[in-house]
């Protein structure tokens, strides 16, 4: 099998993920920070190792700063359910995950939040930034939107809107779920308040793994309360983090993948990783650009507008009978809305849905040819 449905979840891993999962399974057994023994520190220490490669890859003062999550769709629900008030307001982009946009419509009917989608104009940042900017209004809150659509891999400039909430005194969170170790972000450097990001796409760490990385270690409320190992005889959740964000046994096999996956991101280098998956898609555009009844939404791919997305489809035939026959012919992609109705809305394939491919760091020059050339065949007798 082909695999190109590396957006939703990274496949294959770094031998050295497979590798951390397993010991920390054989070897760090006990609850981490539950206990005195050794086993017991030695699994706390394996997750402080992982905060501190994650504060380093994003730019967080420090690892009190790195929050775990199950998912990135439970960091967005954090930030949002931590921190919007009665009667708040905010703007969020019209390309948004459901992560986003059902918190949203649950705080409107609990909360009375209200939101305003901004309208993003591809390849044009200043209108994009002029639209956050009318959005605005005297009750605005926070600013939340995707650093890059995780259907259309199209990339918000969203170091230019953290300067137009810092302006206006607003904070920002950002859904990294599809840029999170492929597009560069310095938490201190861009102003954002709060990151929220898979550990299991661009991470190439194990399913089950989120990040919550914040600027400064204070500012949310609890989603949920319980054991944290610290401060167990008072019954209010701890004040500090990051065991005020954190309740329950965490995820150790999970945590110990990540750190193998974020170290194995450093050492390849982001924007080594960004250039070689934008080049085959630029492959694959070429590709798909001169194939008959092969629908193209998006202009090329390209650096710095662009994270390594690239959706299409094929005439009128439904995207899911695309991926049907793409799959009968060993190659992996995802068909349909992608959890992201908004962002079909706006490019007008609400009713279609879309065949979504990307590539990894282990995918190959050839394979994407192999892939086209299946596209090709499936278009020529559709």
């Amino acid at each position: 099998m082909i695999y190109l449905d590396n957006a939703a979840t990274t496949w294959p891993k770094p031998p050295r993920v497979y590798e951390a999962v397993n010991r920390a399974m054989r070897v760090y057994g006990a609850n981490p920070g539950r206990s005195g023994h050794a086993m017991s520190t030695t699994a706390a220490a394996e997750i402080y190792h992982c905060r501190e490669a994650a504060a380093r890859l994003f730019g967080a003062p420090g690892p009190e700063c790195v929050v775990f999550t199950p998912s990135c769709t439970q960091a967005v629900n954090m930030v949002l359910k931590g921190h919007l008030k009665q009667g708040d307001h905010v703007v969020v982009s019209c390309m948004e995950h459901n992560a986003v946009m059902r918190p949203l419509q649950k705080l409107s009917q609990e909360r009375g939040v209200t939101f305003t989608q901004a309208k993003v104009v591809p390849g044009d940042n200043d209108a994009t930034l002029d639209a956050f900017r009318k959005a605005l209004r005297a009750n605005t809150t926070l600013i939340f939107c995707t650093h890059a659509s995780n259907v259309w891999g199209i990339r918000l400039p969203i170091e230019r809107i953290a300067a137009l909430a810092r302006e206006y005194g607003i904070p920002m969170a950002v859904d990294c779920a599809q840029s999170a170790g492929v597009l560069p972000l310095d938490l201190q450097d861009s102003g954002i308040s709060w990151l929220c990001a898979a550990g299991h796409k661009g991470l190439y760490g194990p399913m089950g793994t989120g990040i919550l990385v914040a600027a400064e270690p204070s500012g949310l409320d609890t989603l949920i309360e319980g054991g944290t190992g610290t401060e167990s005889r008072q019954m209010h959740q701890p004040e500090s983090w990051p065991e005020r964000m954190e309740s329950g046994t965490p995820n150790l096999p999970g945590i110990a993948g990540l750190r193998a996956g974020i170290e194995f991101v450093e050492k390849k280098g982001p924007q080594r990783i960004y250039q070689h998956e934008l080049g085959l898609l630029d492959q694959l555009y070429d590709r798909l650009s001169q194939t008959k009844g092969v629908i193209l939404y998006t202009e090329r791919p390209r650096a710095p507008y662009y994270a390594p997305v690239l959706s299409f489809n094929i005439r009128t035939m439904a995207s899911e009978e695309v991926g049907q026959l793409l799959d009968q012919r060993g190659f992996a992609v995802r068909p349909g809305l992608h959890c992201a109705p908004a962002a079909h809305e706006f490019m007008g394939t609400i009713e279609q849905g879309a065949v979504r491919v990307c590539p990894s760091a282990f995918t190959t020059p050839n394979e994407i040819t192999a892939f086209s050339r299946a596209v090709a065949n499936i278009s020529a007798k559709s």
